[in-house]
């Protein structure tokens, strides 16, 4: 009988150990519990300097991804609206960036920095033609499909005019020529942006 109360109480025993086995009883042979240690701030200051990409936590330089998306739509739309060409029968401007949607980020790992972007546009472009002897004034958009980091060669614009019929067809198309023209100056601005954006 004392021999199975033994047996049970030892169980009992291995069991309780092996469910609370990571709170252990200090014993001798126990490794001291760590004792919490103030910084010096002098210590801190005499710190070797290590030049760290991102954030003051982040020394290690694992992944850190920053949104720039406000910086870099504003920005897109400064350079763009004062974009103005010359053509031989007329003159054209962008008033305004009506649609500017995407998103743009700086990512920093391994304490190297990214930086990336996708965006479409659309601007609102008006101007003036010498058509039939007399100035028309005329209005349209240019639809700026997405482009990306680093592939603004691929770059692709379609134009499209208001609807005006006071002008005529093959005059509408000598207008959407002209317009295309607006690809060269934008891939300019845009590379610029890019420029930038490398330099946050």
């Amino acid at each position: 009988m004392e021999g199975g109360a033994a047996a049970v109480s030892a169980e009992k025993t291995v069991e309780s150990a092996s469910y609370t086995y990571w709170v252990r009883e200090v014993s001798r042979d126990a490794a001291p519990l760590p004792v919490p240690k103030k910084i010096d701030p002098a210590d801190a200051c005499n710190q070797p300097n290590q030049t760290h990409l991102g954030s003051a936590w982040n020394r290690a330089g694992t992944w850190e991804e920053k949104n720039l998306n406000k910086w870099a739509t504003d920005r897109i739309k400064e350079l763009l609206a004062p974009v103005s060409l010359e053509f031989s029968g007329g003159k054209a401007e962008i008033a305004e960036v009506t649609r500017c949607s995407g998103d743009a980020f700086l990512v920093t790992v391994r304490n190297k920095k990214r930086v990336g972007y996708t965006y479409e546009l659309t601007l609102k472009v008006k101007g003036e033609w010498h058509i039939g002897g007399e100035k028309k004034k005329v209005k349209g958009h240019i639809d700026v499909a997405e482009f990306s980091f680093g592939e603004l060669d691929d770059l692709q614009i379609e134009v499209k005019l208001s609807e005006d019929k006071d002008v005529a067809a093959q005059d509408k198309q000598r207008i959407v020529q002209d317009l295309k023209s607006f690809l060269r100056p934008l891939k300019e601005k845009l590379l610029q942006f890019e420029e930038e954006l490398k330099a946050r």
